[in-house]
C-alpha cells in the first residue's frame, strides 16, 4: 500500500519502520512465468554468496540491523546465496524468504524448522484453477498442497493469495479455500500494474469487504488470524523500500528495479555499489524519486488502475484496524 499518515494507527505500524530494510536481489531467474509478474526474468548474473554477506555488513552499519528480504525471481535456484544468508545474518538482521514453493523439499524444510526466526512466503493464490491457471511452466498447487503440513509448523510462515483482474471475481472464494487448508497467515496482493476493467475493481472491492469479515469474525470468536499487509506501507505498490542490492551489485533506494518493462529506471535510480553504499539521506530522498519515475512511465490504463486496486487494498485495512487492536488487546 501507498504510504500515508495513519492517524489513529500506533507508531509500531508507521511508515518508516520499514525504512530498515535490506533487499537482496538474489537472482532474475525464474522457473514459472506468472501472468501478473512484472520482474525481467533472464540477461542478468546471479548474485553471489560473498556479496550478499558484503551487503549485510553494509547494512548493519549503516542501519544497526533490520529485516533483510530475499527476492528475484525465485531465490531458491541460487541456494548457496539463501544459505550464506541465513549462516552468515546476526541477530539484529531477521530473514525473509519468499518464494514459488517449487524448489523448496525436505532438507530446504528441515532448514528453515531449524531456523524458526525466519519468515517464510510461499504463493498460493487460492484453488487449483486459479493458481494454476495464472502460471506458465510447472503447476505448482499440487507442490504447495504436498508441503503444506510441513510448512503449517513453521511458526513464520505466510501465504501470499496474487489476486489478478480476471480472477478479482473469485478472490473471496479462494481467500476461503485457502482457510479451508489451514492457513492462518496472509499477505494480499492485488494484480499491480496492470490494467483494471470497471467489472473487475467492482469484484476487487466487493472481494475485500467479504475478506474483512472474515477476519472481523474471526477475531470477535478470539481466533489467531494473521494479515501482513496491516504492517506494510511504501512509497509504491508491490515494491519495497530499502536497502536494495541488485545482482550487479548496485545499490538502489527501491526494488523497482525489477520491474522488466522500465529497465531503464535501474540506471537512473542506482545510489553506489557495494564498495561506495550510499547513506540514509540519499535512500530517503532517492525512494520518492523512484516512485515518481516509475509512475510518469505507466500507460494511463495501468496508472490508474494500480491506483484503484491499491485504494481496494487500503481500505481493506483501514477498516480491520480497530477490530485488530481489539483482538490484540483481548489477547493480552
Amino acid at each position: 500500500m501507498i504510504a500515508r499518515e495513519l492517524g489513529v494507527v500506533e507508531p509500531a505500524l508507521r511508515p518508516d519502520r520499514w525504512r530498515h530494510a535490506l533487499i537482496l536481489v538474489v537472482t532474475r531467474r525464474c522457473n514459472l512465468r506468472c501472468a501478473y509478474c512484472p520482474t525481467l526474468k533472464d540477461g542478468l548474473p546471479d548474485l553471489s554468496p560473498d556479496d550478499a554477506r558484503r551487503a549485510i555488513d553494509r547494512f548493519v552499519e549503516l542501519f544497526g540491523g533490520g529485516e533483510c528480504k530475499l527476492f528475484g525471481g525465485e531465490p531458491l535456484l541460487v541456494p548457496d546465496v539463501v544459505e550464506a544468508v541465513l549462516a552468515y545474518a546476526p541477530p539484529s538482521v531477521r530473514v525473509s524468504l519468499s518464494t514459488n514453493a517449487l524448489p523448496l523439499d525436505a532438507a530446504w524444510l528441515r532448514r528453515l524448522q531449524e531456523r524458526p526466526d525466519v519468515s517464510l512466503t510461499v504463493s498460493l493464490d487460492g484453488d487449483a484453477a486459479t493458481h494454476d491457471g495464472l502460471r506458465r511452466g510447472t503447476p505448482s498447487y499440487q507442490k504447495v498442497l504436498e508441503l503444506l503440513p510441513e510448512l503449517l509448523k513453521l511458526p513464520r510462515f505466510v501465504v501470499t493469495q496474487t489476486i489478478a483482474p480476471a480472477m478479482a471475481i473469485r478472490a473471496a472464494a479462494n481467500f476461503k479455500h485457502l482457510l479451508g487448508l489451514g492457513i492462518r497467515r496472509f499477505n494480499l496482493l492485488p494484480g499491480y500494474y496492470l490494467p483494471w476493467t470497471p467489472d473487475q475493481l467492482s469484484a476487487l472491492n466487493l472481494a475485500m469487504h467479504d475478506i474483512a469479515n472474515e477476519f472481523e469474525q474471526a477475531w470477535s470468536r478470539g481466533q489467531y488470524l494473521y494479515l501482513r499487509n496491516l504492517f506494510v506501507r511504501a512509497p509504491t505498490p508491490f515494491f519495497n523500500t530499502g536497502f536494495v542490492v541488485d545482482v550487479d551489485r548496485r545499490i538502489h533506494p527501491s526494488n523497482l528495479i525489477l520491474a522488466g518493462r522500465y529497465d531503464d529506471l535501474r540506471d537512473l535510480t542506482a545510489l553506489g555499489d557495494l564498495d561506495d553504499p550510499p547513506d540514509r539521506a540519499a535512500l530517503d530522498q532517492g525512494a520518492s524519486r523512484a516512485a515518481a519515475l516509475l509512475f510518469e512511465r505507466l500507460p494511463p490504463e495501468v496508472r490508474q488502475g494500480t491506483e484503484a486496486a491499491d485504494r481496494a487494498l487500503t481500505g481493506l485495512c483501514d477498516r480491520l484496524y480497530p477490530a485488530y487492536f481489539r483482538w490484540r488487546e483481548a489477547r493480552r
